[in-house]
């Protein structure tokens, strides 16, 4: 019996689209078999760790210091992609220095857009 080349593929496309669908048909279930069906004071109770709640969870909080999380998250996480370059600086060829160099420009770039607008102040 001669299989058509392709066969495998189309298996694998197969499995690849039914098993989410499975995931999702099962969760569908379970969230009808298991949800309270009616909403209740319990229910529409803010969760706080399991401690009843006390006063109100409205509470506006600055946006800003998102912000300034995820500029350290940007400048942080630039380590990883240097650190390569800087255990083997030796052997590196001068294009692969030249593309860390732009790297570092930009991400300079970056900080100077941030400073600039004043992103870094903390009040």
């Amino acid at each position: 019996m001669h299989t058509h080349p392709y066969a495998f593929l189309g298996l694998l496309a197969a499995v690849a689209v039914a098993m989410p669908l499975v995931m999702v048909a099962g969760v569908r279930l379970w969230f009808l078999f298991f949800q309270p069906l009616k909403p209740g004071l319990e229910k529409n109770r803010t969760y706080e760790c399991g401690v009843v709640p006390a006063g109100d969870s409205w509470i506006q909080f600055k946006a800003h210091y998102y912000l300034y999380g995820i500029l350290f998250l940007i400048f942080d996480v630039e380590v990883l992609f240097l650190l390569p370059c800087a255990v083997a600086f030796t052997s590196v060829p001068p294009a692969a220095l030249v593309a860390v160099l732009v790297f570092i420009l930009l991400l300079a770039e970056g900080l100077v857009w941030a400073w600039q607008r004043g992103h870094l102040e903390w009040t």
